[in-house]
């Protein structure tokens, strides 16, 4: 007589313990986590995207994506609160305060990734815009730059407020202001537009400070392929990110790394812990530290760059 296929059969063929599926039995659970996930044009979010999914099956969690047609995630709202999840990741998305409040009255964990909530109480995971801004700032005056300028992403994401915010204040703090701002909604196209009329204008900046990678790259084929202009030597042009096409020698970008195996590993384990018993309702606001990595398209400063050649990196304070 065949007996029936249980749940520790499927999962002893899949290669999960007996322990692990009582444990979701018991608790009811699902052992899946939503994650709400912005459009892939910028090469950052697929990559963040890979490495919270090997964070989190190193936890015993699956993912279930939910994509949003923009950046902002209320549309999918109700699809979000009604699929069986135990928690949710929203990577680099903003959302109203309605969908925090409406997880926490659920008892749904939620942690913010690469985004700071609107509210307080809400768990969030960031790199270091504010360090990693305000260093980009004393970089370029080391430097020796003038004229200054700041592309700016989405007006309502918290990373480019931060990271604009911290760039002003230091350079402030050196004798600086910007002479020049320009808006590129995280948008390649847009950044292409954005940096055009920088570099049409009279006095163009001979520094630019890209709010991400993705504008920074956009901006650097303009100067290159339309205004004729060498990064490096007649401007510098640098963002946030380290994103995987950074490196690559056609953009060679100096950028402030965000450290995406990190935070991923940050945001797994802070939802993991907020599920277990003495973890509910602790919310916290982690930074994870990066560097300024310098490569071709910067001028380089004659103090501060240490390292080896492939992987040369700059501080503005003196080794200890």
């Amino acid at each position: 007589m065949t007996r029936p296929v249980t749940a520790y059969d499927v999962a002893r063929l899949a290669g999960v313990s007996q322990s692990a599926v009582s444990r979701a039995l018991s608790m009811r659970r699902s052992n899946t986590v939503g994650v709400v996930v912005p459009p892939m044009e910028n090469i950052f979010f697929p990559q963040l995207l890979e490495d919270l999914s090997a964070a989190f099956n190193r936890l015993g969690y699956k993912m279930l994506l939910f994509t949003s047609s923009s950046t902002v995630s209320e549309p999918i709202l109700e699809e979000v609160l009604h699929a069986r999840v135990d928690a949710v990741v929203t990577i680099s998305t903003t959302v109203s305060s309605s969908f925090a409040e409406e997880c926490r009255r659920t008892g749904l964990p939620i942690v913010f990734l690469n985004r700071k909530p609107k509210g307080k109480g809400i768990s969030c995971v960031t790199g270091a815009n504010t360090e990693g801004a305000a260093m980009l700032a004393s970089f370029l005056h080391a430097a020796g730059h003038k004229r200054y300028a700041f592309m700016a992403g989405l007006p309502a994401s918290s990373t480019s407020r931060d990271r604009e915010a911290a760039f002003t204040r230091r350079l402030h703090k050196l004798g600086h202001s910007l002479s020049a701002r320009a808006i590129g909604n995280f948008s390649f196209r847009e950044a292409t537009e954005a940096a055009r009329e920088l570099f049409s204008s009279q006095l163009k900046p001979d520094a630019l400070f890209c709010a991400n990678d993705h504008m920074a790259i956009a901006a650097l084929q303009v100067a290159r392929m339309e205004f004729k202009l060498q990064p490096g030597r007649d401007i510098s042009i640098v963002g946030f990110d380290d994103s995987l096409h950074a490196a690559w020698p056609m953009f060679d970008l100096t950028t402030y790394v965000q450290p995406s195996k990190l935070m991923a590993q940050k945001a797994a384990e802070l939802l993991h812990a907020q599920l277990g018993e003495k973890g509910r309702g602790i919310a916290a606001e982690i930074v994870v530290p990066g560097e300024l990595v310098v490569r071709g398209s910067s001028r380089i400063p004659k103090r501060g760059v240490r390292g080896p050649e492939h992987r040369r990196v700059w501080s503005d304070k003196t080794p200890k």
